[in-house]
């Protein structure tokens, strides 16, 4: 079985635990690109996309956001499947129409969060789940005609639309990324030692089980890629076939 190339947009200004942690959860190829230095895919090439967390907001003014914006808006726009984590999932849902705002709170540690309908996404993840989170923005309206997949007290926490998914919520960290994160954000010293004192072995096994929504994107993809070859193979044999006499 051939392996799937993934695009990875990386929003998170550099930061190492980004890559570590998209390398080991995705089974796939990964070219990673840089966005927020300017660094885009030079064309189209790609079975999927993901697009990163990151510590900017959608919303601001800055070039590499609206680059990556308008490469994201031309993937989706050629059927290219597309995952987008944290701030990722913002990008999507305003490329697809959504509104994201500042939520006036800021969501932060291991988190329960609840699925509202069923999705292939989330297949084999519980119906009320841990994951670790990390926002002060949301998406505040969906994209006319996307579907609502979790939420929890803060915001929406999923969503789809056709071949594009949104998480809010971070699957992808690990301990170390999240003792980290939480170091450099200005918390109050109690907030910080409380969020510190979630941060256990256990915390992190219950939400090994959200990591799955990466599973579910590849295998997704996978099945995507192989229909649209069955399609492009049978529209060529039809019009090999148009004229042909018997």
């Amino acid at each position: 079985m051939s392996q799937l190339r993934l695009a990875v947009l990386n929003a998170a200004h550099q930061d190492a635990n980004t890559t570590r942690n998209f390398r080991r959860e995705l089974d796939a190829s990964l070219a990673e690109f840089d966005v927020t230095d300017g660094t885009l895919p030079d064309g189209f090439e790609f079975d999927g996309a993901v697009v990163t967390g990151s510590r900017s907001s959608v919303y601001w003014d800055e070039e590499w956001i609206e680059s990556t914006r308008e490469w994201v808006d031309s993937a989706i726009d050629r059927g290219i499947p597309a995952l987008g984590v944290c701030w990722g999932h913002q990008l999507l849902a305003d490329v697809l129409g959504g509104t994201v705002a500042d939520m006036g709170a800021y969501e932060v540690g291991y988190s329960t969060i609840e699925q509202v309908t069923d999705s292939r996404l989330f297949d084999g993840i519980a119906r009320e789940f841990t994951a670790f989170t990390s926002h002060s923005d949301e998406v505040a309206d969906l994209p006319p005609g996307a579907e609502p997949l979790a939420t929890n007290r803060y915001s929406n926490h999923g969503f789809r639309k056709d071949r594009v998914f949104g998480v809010q919520f971070h699957p992808e960290y690990d301990a170390k990324t999240a003792r980290e994160l939480v170091h450099r954000k200005e918390l109050s010293d109690d907030r910080r030692e409380s969020v510190l004192d979630e941060i256990t072995e256990a915390n992190y096994r219950n939400a090994c089980e959200a990591k799955l929504v990466f599973d579910n994107f590849v295998q997704f993809v996978r099945e995507v890629n192989a229909t649209d070859v069955a399609v492009e193979a049978d529209t060529s044999e039809r019009a090999a076939n148009v004229g042909r006499s018997d």
